[in-house]
Formats: structure tokens, C-alpha cells, sequence
């Protein structure tokens, strides 16, 4: 390790990140943030934001630190707060620690912030460098920056797929086409989001609960279903297995399913309707944004993926790709609202990480918007 903490910039900020990866599961509906205290091109002090109304990353780094942080260089991965909510601001909390000079890998998108709080160190005689590892703090919070740029949250769209492309049989069973292993990863990622999205005709046809039982949790994901009429038979599992569930539906709701629905737990919210008679999904995904959701997984049959797909919705893929042919009359796992004519009009993926979980395939991509990827530079 360098003994100057300006030439190993890259080696402290891979720790902050590091050291923020450990609140993906626990931090929302705040992102995750994760700081290194640096004297003398040794570490004194680290943290990371742990849970909403806690302390965040910086002020746990302060604590270790302690005196040593005098004259120190802090290595944040998302700008330091300037404005006082459940906790008071992290750049007043830096300047009064005595830090020579703060190194942060992305501005806060957060309006509230957004370059105050960079500038309020550098009002206080602080020197301050931005974008050290950019990329790969912007894909650590994905679905807080699209929430405070664009008020909706990430969309995660989960599929388990046969070698050839299927999703279930004709008849609508599915259970299970992938194996243990890659039904563990399908948990670890609810366990990660904010809430796991599906459709009333997958609720009545498979009766899920979308809870997390393969792995551990610090705490269940929302439970949202887009449900137009309000179809959902008050005994289902995702009204009885615990936590929130929301329903969706046309505005005005069905009066005596709304109030049966919410007598057995659920929340209702009417949306408006498109153009095409249907629920308006820019309307959904707006009404996701103001649960304060950054991330969530959308376990949906064919036609809500591809509608989702089709209005630009779906940020990312999770392809759980099994080793098992269907053949002609299985179902695919995207149904688009009319047959495409030409292979351009194909929704690209990227694709950012290949697995291999037992004997399936975890393929991770995400879907790019016109020329550029969905994830803001």
C-alpha cells in the first residue's frame, strides 16, 4: 500500500464500496453508502450507512477515526448530505472532524443535495475531487438515482426460462423449471429489493406469496400486484404470508372488492387508464416512486414483462436459464402487445455477468434505452 492516499484513490474507493455493498439489503429507502478515512495512506476509520434513521456512512468512519481524522482524506461513494433529516448533515460532520480533503465517487442526485454538499467543503477550505470510480457507485444504487431523477424506481425483471425460451407449460405450470440453486439466487435478489411486482392472473393462477424464505432477511419485500378489476380472492398467500401487499386496479376501483381486499389487509390504489383502456403503467411505476421504492423485482407473467418492456419500464433482466427443452404450445416469457416485423425492433440487452448456479444459467443484462444503457453515467 502507497504511503501518499492520492495515488491509491482507486484502492480506498473500492473499500468505500465495498464496505457499501454490506447495507444493500437493509439501507432503503436510503442508498447505500459506504466511507474510508485515510491518514498518512493508511486507514484510521470506515463505515457504511446501515439502515434509514441511523448514522450514515461518514459519521461511523468519524467515530473510528477518531483524532487520527484530523488532516485525514475521506473516500466517500456518494456525496456527503447537506441538509438535516433523520440525522444531521455529513459534510458539517467532516469539516468539524478536521478532514484536509474529501474524495467522493458520485454526486448525490437527491435535489436536497446535488452538489451542496460538495460545495459546502469546499466553502469550509476543504479540497474536494469528484468521480473516482463513478460507474461502479452508480451501479450500486441504481433505483435511488432513477427515483430521484425520474420518480420511479429501478424494475428488475426476473425470468426462468427453458433452453429454448419457455416459461411454462401450455397449461400454465411452471414450478419448477430451474433447480435449487438458481430458486436460492431468485431469493437472494427478493431479499435485496425494495418489493416484488406480479400480476393478478399470476396471482390467481399460481397463488405466490413473493416472500423470502430460501435465505436470510433482515426483512420482507413489498408486495405489489397489478390487479385492474381486483380479482384477487381474499384467501390468497400474498394477503395471508405477512407484510404489505398493494393492489393496483382501474380508477374507479370495484367498491366491494376494494373494501374486501383491505378488510383482509391489502391497500388499494386506483390508477388512471391509457389510451388503449388499460391501466396506465407510467401512472404504476410513478405510484411505486412514492412508496419511496428503489429497487424492484418484477415476477410477472408474459404479457405484464413485455407490456412493462414495451413502455420502456423494464431496467434490467435476471435470466434463470435451465438445461430443458419445452417444444411447441409451452409459453414464452414475453408477450408483446403485437407481433414484431423485424429483428430491430427487439428490446437489446446488455449483458453484464454470466453465472452458472448448479445446472442452470444466470445471465444478468440491462435493457437499453435508444443508444445508451438505462443507468445514468
Amino acid at each position: 500500500m502507497t504511503s501518499d492516499p492520492l495515488d491509491g484513490r482507486v484502492h480506498f474507493m473500492r473499500r468505500a464500496l465495498e464496505l457499501a455493498r454490506r447495507g444493500c439489503w437493509t439501507t432503503t429507502p436510503n442508498p447505500r453508502v459506504g466511507c474510508v478515512i485515510v491518514q498518512s495512506g493508511q486507514i484510521v476509520g470506515e463505515g457504511w450507512h446501515e439502515r434509514a434513521g441511523e448514522p450514515h456512512a461518514e459519521v461511523h468512519a468519524l467515530r473510528v477515526a477518531g483524532a487520527r481524522a484530523r488532516g485525514g482524506t475521506a473516500f466517500v461513494t456518494l456525496e456527503p448530505c447537506s441538509h438535516t433529516g433523520r440525522t444531521p448533515p455529513c459534510a458539517d460532520a467532516l469539516i468539524e472532524a478536521g478532514i484536509a480533503r474529501v474524495v467522493v465517487a458520485m454526486k448525490d442526485p437527491n435535489p436536497r443535495v446535488a452538489g451542496q454538499g460538495l460545495a459546502r467543503l469546499r466553502a469550509a477550505g476543504v479540497e474536494v475531487e469528484e468521480g473516482v470510480e463513478v460507474r461502479a457507485a452508480a451501479d450500486l444504487n441504481p433505483g435511488f438515482t432513477l427515483r430521484m431523477t425520474e420518480g420511479r424506481p429501478w424494475i428488475r425483471a426476473k425470468l426462468a426460462l427453458s433452453l429454448d425460451g419457455k416459461s411454462a407449460l401450455g397449461n400454465g405450470v411452471s414450478q419448477w423449471i430451474t433447480g435449487v440453486e438458481a430458486r436460492t439466487e431468485g431469493h437472494r435478489w427478493r431479499a435485496r429489493s425494495c418489493a416484488v411486482a406480479t400480476g393478478g392472473g399470476t396471482v390467481r393462477q399460481d397463488d405466490p406469496a413473493l416472500t423470502v424464505r430460501a435465505v436470510e432477511t433482515a426483512r420482507q419485500p413489498q408486495r405489489l400486484v397489478l390487479d385492474p378489476r381486483l380479482e384477487t380472492p381474499v384467501t390468497a398467500r400474498i394477503l395471508t404470508a405477512g407484510g404489505q401487499a398493494w393492489f393496483y386496479c382501474v380508477d374507479p376501483a370495484p367498491s366491494e372488492r376494494q373494501r374486501a381486499l383491505e378488510a383482509a389487509g391489502g391497500k388499494v390504489v386506483p390508477l388512471p387508464v391509457s389510451n388503449q383502456g388499460r391501466v396506465d403503467l407510467q401512472a404504476l411505476v410513478r405510484a411505486w416512486g412514492r412508496l419511496e421504492l428503489n429497487e424492484v423485482l418484477l415476477e410477472a407473467g408474459p404479457r405484464l414483462t413485455g407490456a412493462l418492456l414495451e413502455a420502456g419500464l423494464v431496467d434490467e433482466v435476471l435470466v434463470f436459464q435451465a438445461p430443458l427443452l419445452l417444444g411447441e404450445g409451452a409459453l414464452g416469457a414475453v408477450s408483446w402487445s403485437r407481433p414484431l416485423s423485424s429483428l430491430a425492433q427487439g428490446k437489446v440487452l446488455e449483458v453484464g455477468e454470466r453465472r452458472i448456479l448448479g445446472q442452470d444459467w444466470l445471465i444478468r443484462a440491462r435493457v437499453r434505452r435508444g443508444n445508451e444503457t438505462c443507468l445514468p453515467e
